[in-house]
């Protein structure tokens, strides 16, 4: 080996001058030339949209862009196509380095299941509102003959009827059925007399009819509380629609009602 002469300062100090610009050449160039060239530095990329794209054709534009994903997370959207990309980060057209990472949502395959809510009363409008607020969507509305006027006396979905608190997968469209104020059958007019009161308002509700006017007059031969007369402006003889009204008399004075 070469042994470098240090007989004079001038040698050394030329020794060591040489020996820091070969340092200095050795570590610039290494930082600042094989590792950027080794790393691409400074190149940035322009990610892809992969909004809306299916996992074949995602993995394609994330391929071609010389990057990587990540599945982070996985929900449910009923217009959504299954299996479709719903959002990513970072977003579209950002610039980012060569095997970045993108960050994905998907949608879920499978709907998760519910609980049908009670719409049974309602309007259609509330139907509706209680419908989207438990991730439902409103189906047909049909009209049938019923004296609850505009109001859901049913509902159905997946080709059964529904009851309230049954499973039922998120996203499905709910038939509802309304009444139309009227009645397509007649029934047989009750015979409310000497019936209490309590009674009667039990056989109405059972024959879905309507109480109304109940007037009290005293009579000291019939049992206080029941009913000595009954009237129905709207009954044909002896036949009653459902949903029609019977106006009663009562033995007694109201106070103990």
């Amino acid at each position: 080996m070469a042994i470098i002469s240090t007989k004079s300062k001038k040698d050394f100090y030329l020794h060591v001058a040489i020996l820091v610009t070969l340092f200095l050449v050795l570590f610039f160039g290494f930082f600042f030339v094989y590792l950027p060239w080794s790393t691409h530095h400074g190149e940035t990329i322009k990610v892809p949209n992969l909004k809306g794209l299916s996992m074949d054709k995602m993995e394609e534009s994330v391929d071609a862009n010389n990057l990587e994903y990540e599945i982070s997370d996985c929900t449910f959207v009923a217009d959504k196509p299954p299996l479709t990309i719903l959002s990513q980060y970072p977003l579209p057209n950002a610039l980012v380095k060569s095997g970045r990472k993108i960050y994905i949502t998907i949608n879920s395959e499978t709907p998760p299941t519910i609980r049908m809510p009670n719409l049974i009363g309602l309007s259609v409008r509330s139907a509706e509102q209680q419908l989207i607020i438990a991730g439902l969507k409103k189906g047909i509305v049909h009209q049938v003959n019923d004296p609850r006027l505009k109001e859901v006396i049913d509902m159905q979905a997946l080709g059964r009827k529904m009851t309230a608190g049954s499973s039922i997968p998120k996203g499905t469209e709910v038939d509802l059925y309304i009444g139309n104020g009227t009645a397509d059958a007649e029934i047989e007019l009750p015979d409310l007399i000497g019936k209490p009161l309590d009674e009667v308002s039990i056989i109405l509700a059972g024959m879905n009819l309507k109480l109304g006017h109940v007037t009290y007059e005293a009579n000291s031969d019939l049992t206080a509380g029941t009913v000595f007369k009954q009237t129905c402006a709207t009954c044909d003889g002896t036949s009653i629609h459902p949903g029609d009204t019977i106006d009663v008399w009562v033995v007694g004075d109201g106070n103990n009602e």
